[in-house]
């Protein structure tokens, strides 16, 4: 039996023989639905090398090595498809799609620009284009772009949630509520909205809000750091402290990896005076992400209630280096080194406070540095 077998080659020349170009495509085209990807490269390739002028076939192969991750190959496609009809909106959009995920987001701005002129009634070449915008800080520019994919439609929950959470970073809260609102309409257990939209809640001041879409979002995706440390932040509002210590430590034991919930769960300690415990925190914030001023200035309060003043100069100091332009560190450093004795260097910091701007170092001057 296996000798009746023609070679896979020449049985696929037969086949693409007695089929259309147009039918050829459209088979790979199904495989592509499929995610398929590979026999679908394969038949666009046998497709090409038998009718090499086919602009749809470059254009499908191109979508085909996209989904095997071939960016670079996906983009020699659409250009090839180009070369052969400048005027091809969906290569021209596909090749935006591929730059944006390689970081050249300019190069995605203006391929999708053109390919908008050409077909300007296609939501995903302007979503593509937004998260563009977004990643260049251009707010303004994703806002627009998300809207008008909202408006071409059909509804579509991940466009009102791109929406929405531009929206959120414009500080437009009550707005993104609305897009969240509806993208929770179509997706009822869409809990990355249902947590976005807790997230706006709590920017408004609605803390029970807030805390019902994070229980819920908890609910559906029980395995996500964020929303535990969202929900701390939350009860911590409501002085649930006890609750909100719950949450840090169970965000901490999903990701031990996130230095901000060390020190935010650090702020928590020394709110309750727990100033031993803060500065564990701080100490392991600092050692996941060194570079942060904020986490030795707060280890430096710490250590300062318990009357470790050497060890709070040395983190203000370090501070200092890193952001050198805050007048409040060398505040806080001057007051520690009063403390101290130390009343040279620490008017010598007060001084440098005021020549920055601080309000608060005049009258620690008047009343520590008199001059002689």
């Amino acid at each position: 039996m296996r000798l009746l077998l023609l070679p896979a080659c020449l049985l696929f020349s037969f086949v693409l023989a007695a089929q259309s170009p147009e039918n050829a495509a459209e088979g790979a085209r199904k495989k592509l639905a499929a995610k398929d990807f590979a026999g679908a490269k394969v038949d666009l390739t046998k497709l090409i090398e038998s009718s090499p002028r086919l602009k749809l076939a470059y254009n499908l192969r191109g979508q085909a090595r996209m989904g095997l991750d071939d960016l670079y190959g996906a983009i020699g496609d659409f250009i090839v498809a180009l070369e052969l009809d400048s005027t091809y909106a969906e290569p021209r959009a596909f090749m935006g799609e591929a730059k944006l995920a390689l970081g050249d987001y300019e190069g995605a701005i203006e391929d999708l620009d053109r390919a908008i002129r050409h077909n300007p009634n296609v939501a995903d070449a302007y979503t593509t284009r937004g998260f563009a915008k977004y990643e260049l800080d251009d707010l303004q520019g994703a806002y627009f772009d998300f809207s008008k994919a909202v408006e071409i439609g059909p509804p579509n929950g991940d466009r009102y949630f791109n929406r929405g959470k531009v929206k959120a970073e414009l500080g437009e809260y009550l707005s993104a509520i609305d897009d969240y609102n509806k993208a929770i309409e179509i997706d009822k257990n869409d809990f990355t909205s249902i947590n976005n939209r807790g997230v706006a809640y709590y920017h408004i001041g609605d803390i029970p809000k807030a805390i019902a879409d994070y229980d819920k979002a908890i609910s559906l995706d029980p395995k996500d750091a964020t929303k535990y440390e969202n929900r701390a932040l939350a009860r911590s509002a409501r002085e649930d402290l006890k609750g909100a210590m719950e949450d840090f430590n169970k965000g901490i034991e999903l990701d031990g990896t996130d230095p901000e919930t060390f020190y935010l769960r650090g702020v928590l300690k020394h709110t309750m005076q727990d100033f031993e415990g803060a500065i564990g925190d701080y100490t392991r914030a600092i050692e996941l992400d060194d570079s942060e001023p904020t986490y030795y200035d707060s280890r430096a309060v710490s250590r300062t209630e318990k009357d470790d003043y050497a060890g709070a100069v040395e983190d203000y100091s370090t501070s200092i280096d890193l952001y050198p332009s805050d007048p409040d560190s060398y505040l806080q450093r001057g007051l520690v080194k009063l403390l101290m004795n130390n009343n040279y260097d620490g008017c010598l910091d007060l001084k440098k406070a005021e020549e920055m701007g601080s309000p608060e170092a005049k009258s620690h001057i008047k009343k520590n540095c008199k001059s002689k």
